[in-house]
């Protein structure tokens, strides 16, 4: 069974850094597109950033220029680093992965969400 665990939330102050990772374990051929959505309270989940198989990167205005997404193939793990945060960063952080199952089918597999806190 395919499963994805995120990681590395916490609380960070206004302005602070903070990187969130996202690993895929189980038994699967292949993972293809990682992407990282977001769920602040009372709002619904957003994407905000995404990297593709061959390491090309998208990125949501909001967080455009302060977070870069990556990932370490051999480790099936994506990170998200994020750096200048704001006040409005609050939110349940959840990573998404497509991937190759045994028998060669493609499923779409959501970790649980990591809580990150922005605040003073």
């Amino acid at each position: 069974q395919v499963q994805l665990v995120e990681s590395g939330g916490g609380l960070v102050q206004p302005g602070g850094s903070l990187t969130v990772s996202c690993v895929v374990t189980g038994m699967f051929i292949r993972v293809h597109d990682m992407d990282w959505h977001r769920q602040a309270p009372g709002k619904q989940r957003e994407w905000i950033a995404g990297v593709s198989t061959g390491g090309g990167a998208n990125y949501e205005d909001s967080v455009k220029d302060r977070f870069t997404v990556s990932r370490d193939h051999a480790k099936n793990t994506v990170y998200l680093q994020m750096n200048n945060v704001k006040s409005e960063d609050t939110a349940v952080y959840y990573c998404n992965a497509v991937v190759t199952v045994l028998g060669g089918g493609l499923r779409t597999y959501w970790g649980p969400g990591t809580q990150v806190t922005v605040s003073s």
